[in-house]
């Protein structure tokens, strides 16, 4: 699917929650430098104040992210979105002496609708890191957190 297709429909709808997904580019396991994980995560905090939104639930995985994000009447998803890869692409390369790009172009999102089972759909994301194997215990994984759990 290509990055227009992604974009084609895309509306920032006041107080839905959006199942948001984006990519290391080439699929990098960046996220496996704990410090870089870290960094990203302390960005997740101020990605909400700065633009009135709730991460509810959120996993950063070694070469992905996923998360629940709930709009306000003042937050706009495309910008959310945008501004939390950028001031970590800076604070990545910054760190590693290096330029070009950290993330893919595109990300994926969804509306969530009121018969979709958002806890279930949060389970699913903590999950993530027992389904790839690198933990037994969603406790020993440090880049997640829930409302929900």
């Amino acid at each position: 699917m290509s990055w227009n297709d992604l974009r084609k429909g895309r509306f920032s709808q006041e107080n839905s929650i959006y199942f948001i997904t984006f990519v290391v580019n080439k699929r990098d396991p960046l996220f496996s430098d704990f410090y870089l994980g870290q960094l990203f995560c302390q960005l997740i905090r101020e990605n909400e104040i700065d633009h009135d939104c709730r991460w509810l639930t959120w996993i950063l995985m070694p070469d992905h992210f996923h998360g629940l994000l709930q709009l306000s009447s003042q937050s706009s998803l495309p910008i959310i979105v945008r501004q939390l890869k950028s001031k970590s692409a800076i604070k990545i390369n910054r760190f590693l002496k290096r330029k070009g790009g950290v993330w893919q172009r595109a990300y994926f999102d969804r509306s969530l609708r009121k018969e979709d089972d958002i806890k279930n759909v949060a389970r699913y994301i903590v999950a993530n890191p027992l389904r790839a194997k690198l933990i037994s215990n969603v406790r020993n994984y440090p880049f997640w957190d829930s409302i929900y759990l």
